[in-house]
């Protein structure tokens, strides 16, 4: 009788434990991100289950030690992924841009969309994101995941959140800390992914690194970079079509303008010489409701303006254009002064440069 006493207690043991342990505790990964702000080996030494890369920012930055960054990950037989930093611009542009930045690893590597306030000319613009989401999906076939921090999340449109992976940024404190069990609020969001820190002290590396759990296995990142387990290639890139010049608007056409950061429909109106303001149609319904990145349109009968009213002409970025491109190497950084721009190398279609 008490060999099966004790044989009873110790299956009843055996069984308690394997119910007591937390299912996700034991799938989920730790990772961190990294972009060009860490050396190109930070990936070789780093204590991690994946690694997500920054591969580009706008339409013309591109980490420098992304492919140096991303083959330590490979070779180490980690899961791997890449992200690319909204500057607000041309969405379809910026998607394109990224999609063509990491093509030899689309299908094996998560690919995410960083929506952040800063350096960022179309925050709190919610179709940006989606415009963005559909143009890589449509692509290569790939929904990407979305970071924001949690207080932001309600930018996220619903129709996104349903497709999309979450990947939440939310910090009880930026205290130094390494790897930690249950970050606070974990799972809160029902988000894919958690970042709790920018403080983060872990083996391999001697310098502050970003933090994260994946709330899952490698196999189910892989889900996120490749939902069909088939061989994906993007899709080529659509030749621009070269933009028409402006002329004399139509009561059915208008003048479109893409808004920038600080516009107002008078400021547009002055430097495009299109009045009267009320001629002028938003998408909100309400010419004193604008953001950047939206497209306004001019309805009146007025014909535009080559200059700003002030002796100061107006040229309309064209896909594939640069600053120095249009202006020169003399005259790229008197016209970046004159547009306050924070970024040159962040222009996108659309913008309107004076000079």
């Amino acid at each position: 009788m008490s060999k099966i006493r004790h044989r009873l207690l110790a299956t009843m043991a055996l069984l308690l434990a394997m119910f007591t342990v937390t299912p996700s505790a034991m799938a989920d990964m730790r990772g961190i991100d990294v972009s060009g702000w860490q050396s190109p080996t930070v990936t070789c030494t780093a204590d991690y289950d994946f690694a997500v890369v920054k591969a580009t920012q706008g339409t013309g930055f591109t980490n420098g030690y992304m492919t140096s960054q991303a083959r330590c990950v490979q070779q180490r037989g980690k899961s791997l992924g890449f992200y690319h930093y909204a500057g607000g611009g041309n969405a379809t542009a910026e998607a394109d841009y990224f999609v063509t930045t990491v093509r030899p690893y689309v299908g094996k590597a998560v690919l995410v969309l960083d929506w952040e306030g800063y350096q960022n000319a179309s925050w709190g613009n919610s179709n940006w994101i989606r415009v963005f989401v559909n143009r890589v999906h449509a692509r290569t076939g790939v929904w990407p995941l979305v970071y924001t921090s949690a207080a932001y999340l309600w930018q996220i449109p619903t129709d996104v959140r349903s497709r999309c992976g979450l990947w939440v940024a939310q910090y009880a404190s930026n205290a130094a800390t390494g790897y930690q069990s249950r970050p606070w609020n974990y799972g809160k969001y029902g988000e894919a992914m958690r970042q709790y820190t920018s403080n983060g002290r872990i083996n391999g590396y001697a310098g502050p690194l970003d933090l994260n759990y994946f709330r899952g296995t490698s196999a189910q990142w892989n889900k996120y970079a490749n939902p069909g387990n088939t061989t994906v290639t993007p899709a080529p890139t659509p030749t621009p079509q070269p933009t028409p010049q402006p002329s004399k608007p139509s009561a059915s056409s208008g003048y479109s303008v893409v808004v920038r950061s600080g516009d107002t429909i008078s400021g547009i109106a002055a430097r495009t010489g299109l009045w009267p303001v009320t001629a002028w149609s938003v998408p909100s319904g309400n010419i004193n409701r604008i953001w950047p990145g939206q497209t306004v349109v001019y309805r009146g009968n007025a014909t535009p303006s080559a200059n700003t009213g002030t002796g100061m002409r107006i040229h309309v970025v064209r896909s594939g254009e640069t600053l120095s491109g249009i202006f020169g190497a003399s005259g790229w950084q008197r016209v970046a002064q004159l547009n306050n721009l924070a970024n040159p190398n962040l222009i996108y279609p659309g913008q309107q440069l004076r000079y």
